[in-house]
């Protein structure tokens, strides 16, 4: 079933495994019979060595193009929902893309592509398709500072960290995410539930959280990922009870005391476990005992994945890892040695390192650097609050101050604001130095949470 030699995704489907599907709110494909049907009208010869830009307007679509262009296409850049339109051509020109399938013929009229190619959800037969090539897969950074960066990585990379052994048949896992799939936490559940052997249910853009956990309830969920910040918003809707899945994954942001906490109090059955990945450096480890940060021990070479701690920053070299930025004007990805700086902060307490914030996150207070995790790891501890977002405020005096929006928990009685309030800046003072101690919190009825499932800063 799991192939050795040079393989495409829809190598690893294997036709004897029956009842696996891909699903969202409005489409159904079989996992089972989608290796021999096409969504692209007989038209996938068209894309053989090309480089494709795959831009649909929802999940489902993309998942099947995915599917049917690894192994065809020379590369494959996926184009999430969230991509400025300004920033459209130049990406396309960096990634030399001469092809494009889509259902969204109009938006690339004037892109000046050699090939168009639609894409559909009504799928025919088709015969199973011989790989032809490694495709390069491409993904493109979040892009919150300006344009995004475009990451290359193989197959090969994309699924190292997932296990090569066949899955019984009789216990497959039914998977889940909040993510979108076109990102590279989304897209890591894609590729576990198709190596795995088991389903996916995808989100829908728009879908009330409570009709989309009544989904999900529906189809059975044993496996769900997200970020802190989904999961935060999940428990803030008391939606949480709806249903059970036996594991509960998160990254892509700290996923800090309180969040683990609070979703083993909603999950008491479930594994939780908190993963570490990111678009340049791939999947680095998973923890699974329930805190927050990670062991030291873990620090060196484990599971072909080396790590080291440079300056409190977090580097990584392994075969999971891209191989490249792409573009005419694209940095080296990684150093002289091959590792990648995430950027990532940490920091060494007892036998444990703890996150502590983005390098590029820091705010400046009266000269003082400070990373905003840090607070909102403090402050989010407290059993009235649900989730908060820590960000400067120009001071006269010190040139900035710390402030702090907070979210609390539905139960909690709105008349004790001033005490609460009291009870976190005395926390923060007792656990954090001077200058980190917010001098303002304001309570608000929500955070945003940008297009990849993480808590918005750019106003901060």
């Amino acid at each position: 079933m799991f192939p050795r030699e040079t393989s495409a995704l829809r190598d690893y489907l294997d036709p004897g495994l029956t009842g696996r599907t891909l699903s969202d709110a409005r489409h159904s494909a079989s996992l089972t019979d989608i290796a021999g049907q096409t969504c692209l009208k007989g038209r996938l010869a068209e894309l053989s060595g090309r480089s494709v830009l795959v831009a649909t307007s929802n999940q489902f679509f993309a998942a099947l193009v995915m599917l049917e262009v690894d192994g065809i296409a020379q590369r494959m850049l996926l184009c999430p929902p969230d991509l400025k339109a300004d920033h459209l051509q130049a990406i396309i020109e960096d990634a030399e893309i001469d092809a494009v399938v889509t259902d969204q013929p109009d938006r690339f009229a004037a892109a000046g592509l050699a090939l168009v190619v639609i894409a559909s959800g009504d799928l025919a037969a088709a015969p199973r398709t011989q790989t032809e090539r490694a495709t390069e897969w491409l993904m493109l950074t979040s892009g919150t500072l300006g344009m995004p960066k475009i990451v290359g990585h193989t197959l090969e990379g994309l699924t190292g960290a997932i296990a090569a052994d066949a899955p019984a048949k009789g216990n497959r896992p039914i998977w889940a995410t909040f993510y979108d799939i076109r990102r590279y936490g989304g897209l890591q559940i894609f590729l576990r539930a198709v190596i795995g052997g088991g389903s996916l249910v995808l989100s829908e853009p728009g879908e009330p959280l409570a009709d989309h956990v009544a989904r999900l309830n529906k189809m059975g969920i044993t496996h769900i990922s997200g970020t802190p910040s989904h999961w935060r918003k999940l428990l803030m809707s008391g939606a949480a009870s709806a249903f059970s899945p036996k594991y509960v994954r998160l990254s892509g942001e700290i996923a800090d005391q309180a969040v683990l906490d609070g979703l083993h109090q909603a999950f008491p059955s479930a594994s939780i476990g908190h993963a570490y990945a990111s678009t340049e450096a791939g999947v680095g480890f998973a923890v699974n005992d329930g805190l927050e940060g990670f062991p030291a021990s873990i620090v060196g070479t484990r599971d072909g994945v080396e790590m080291k701690v440079v300056d409190g920053c977090l580097h990584i070299r392994s075969r999971r890892a891209a191989h490249a930025y792409v573009g005419h004007r694209a940095s080296a990805l990684t150093d002289d040695e091959g590792f990648v700086d995430t950027g990532d902060m940490v920091e060494l307490r007892g036998d444990r390192y703890h996150f502590v914030g983005r390098r590029g996150g820091i705010i400046n207070i009266g000269g003082l650097k400070v990373h905003p995790e840090e607070i909102e790891a403090v402050i989010n501890r407290h059993a009235e609050v649900r989730m908060s977002r820590v960000k400067a405020r120009k001071s006269p005096i010190t040139g900035a101050i710390v402030v702090a929006d907070v979210v609390l928990t539905e139960a909690t009685d709105a008349s004790r604001g001033d005490e609460i309030k009291s009870r976190i800046i005395a926390d923060c003072k007792a656990s954090l130095a001077p200058h980190k101690v917010p001098a303002m919190i304001k309570f608000v009825d929500k955070l945003d949470i940008t297009a990849a499932g993480k808590l918005a800063r750019s106003d901060a």
